[in-house]
């Protein structure tokens, strides 16, 4: 059945392809950490591949060497560089209207007023669920989710990611601080000793964790000590926007209140200068295909569409605090 309202379809296409920058804009507006990236240039397009590549140093070059006179310098060739693998990942949704809607909100006024509170909806909602696939340890859907900071930086420090086993390749570790193994409970009066070991342990000469992000229980504990001795900072540069605390440097934020995405009891302090947001160039919440009018509903649909990962090129400078 063709549909009621032919001008729609070309409205609703105008509309989104319009939109998509804007939806692209709304995500990485959504977290901290999308946000500190986007600012780093950290948010990078990918034109396509068999697998997102980060090329990353897996040791130092060994030929340095103090040397005097006509002394022999070593010129043993290094091989110091290897790359991780990260599959790409794709998410849609999808923007309807029935041809009852269409008549019933007939007149170009009323269906612009109908699509724009759907797309608004839309772009919320996509953002809300790809911000939460940042945390997330990338299993759900069958392994279809994007690998978040808790597949990337995990609790135990080990695991897979990007194709390397760091059980094999140590150097592929996150850093961790566990207060159970530290024989410590979890309280404003035991925070600070926990960042301050992880904070050291993250530490690489200038290399240094930028970004610290808390769940609504570990952000309240680092809160409450700084209380005690007014210390307090309330800095919005570095968080752009999101409420944010100090720690050596570091925006403290948290991603809580209602709907936060972190998970309970989990405290990241991140490098961000190794942590990348790769979005394929020509899925970067764009239009996916023509208009898809069903075959046995008066109803036209649009889907909206984004592809890549998260990755990330340096483990071992990032942490995670845990109970």
């Amino acid at each position: 059945m063709p549909s009621p309202n032919t001008s729609f379809t070309e409205l609703v296409t105008t509309t989104l392809r319009k939109r998509s920058k804007s939806l692209a804009d709304n995500v990485t507006q959504n977290t901290a950490l999308l946000q500190r990236l986007k600012k780093k240039g950290n948010v990078r397009p990918f034109n396509g591949g068999r697998t997102i590549v980060e090329e990353l140093f897996y040791a130092e070059n060994g030929t340095y060497q103090r040397y005097s006179g006509y002394e022999t310098l070593n010129i043993t060739p290094q091989d110091v560089i290897t790359a991780a693998e990260f599959e790409m990942k794709l998410a849609a949704m999808s923007v309807s209207i029935s041809g009852e809607e269409l008549l019933k909100n007939s007149g170009e006024e009323q269906v612009i007023d109908l699509l724009e509170a759907r797309i608004k909806n839309a772009e919320m909602s996509f953002a809300n669920n790809l911000s939460a696939d940042c945390y997330s340890d990338g299993t759900a859907s069958g392994g279809k989710q994007i690998g978040g900071l808790q597949a990337l930086v995990s609790d135990a420090g080990t695991g897979t990611v990007g194709g390397i086993n760091s059980s094999t390749y140590s150097w592929w570790q996150n850093q961790i601080f566990d207060f159970s193994s530290n024989s410590l409970t979890p309280s404003s009066t035991t925070i600070q000793t926990a960042m301050n070991r992880l904070y050291l342990a993250c530490s690489r000469n200038a290399d240094k964790p930028d970004l610290i992000v808390a769940d609504n229980i570990y952000f309240r504990y680092y809160w409450e000590s700084l209380q005690a001795i007014q210390r307090i900072q309330s800095v919005s540069e570095g968080a752009a926007g999101f409420d944010s605390l100090k720690f050596m440097g570091a925006d403290v934020v948290f991603d809580g209140g209602i709907g936060g995405d972190a998970p309970a009891s989990h405290m990241y302090f991140l490098n961000t200068n190794y942590i990348h947001f790769r979005p394929h160039s020509d899925r970067n919440m764009t239009l996916i295909g023509g208009e898809r009018q069903s075959v046995n509903q008066d109803a036209i649909v649009r889907l909206v569409g984004w592809a890549g990962n998260m990755t990330i090129s340096n483990r071992s400078l990032q942490g995670v605090i845990v109970a």
